[in-house]
């Protein structure tokens, strides 16, 4: 495999690039050792600062409700709960969750109507006017590994752990 490191131009940030397959990752590619790492194309990106200047990072489990802007995900092509009942589907994962940053993404890969769920919710790292305000606010208020309290935008209803 071909493994270079490029900077991402929507976060600021090196990332992975394999340009053979065309795979890119944030963290190491599996395998690869840190000593590798610093030898690839574009290893002096690394030693940029890990967190962009003003930005966070953070990760979310949504719910939709047919309210939302787009009430379909991954799991259901229609979704017809209401508001209210997605806000109680998610005081439940709440109450599960009880702070815990591994049983929040365990909670987000399975249920989250976000193809973050891939991520286990994590939605890397954004700045200021790239999130819905409400989402955006929560966000930046937490202190890192905090999670907030049901957030609702346009998208839905989350829970917002900020991770960076």
């Amino acid at each position: 495999m071909t493994w270079e490191i490029r900077l991402s131009t929507s976060r600021g940030v090196p990332y992975f690039f394999n340009t053979e397959t065309k795979e890119s990752t944030w963290d190491l590619p599996a395998g690869m050792t840190e000593e590798e790492a610093k030898q690839l194309p574009g290893a002096d990106l690394l030693s940029r600062p890990k967190v962009p200047t003003g930005q966070v990072r953070a990760s979310h489990l949504l719910v939709k409700h047919n309210g939302s802007r787009r009430p379909s995900s991954w799991k259901e092509a229609n979704i017809t709960r209401s508001k209210d009942e997605a806000i109680d589907v998610l005081k439940g994962y709440q109450s599960d969750i009880g702070g815990s940053a591994e049983k929040f993404a365990q909670l987000a890969a399975v249920h989250s109507d976000c193809s973050s769920h891939e991520k286990g919710g994590d939605l890397g790292y954004f700045g200021r006017g790239q999130m819905q305000k409400p989402f955006e606010e929560a966000a930046y208020a937490l202190e890192v590994g905090q999670i907030s309290d049901i957030i609702s935008t346009d998208s839905g209803v989350h829970l917002v752990m900020r991770t960076a």
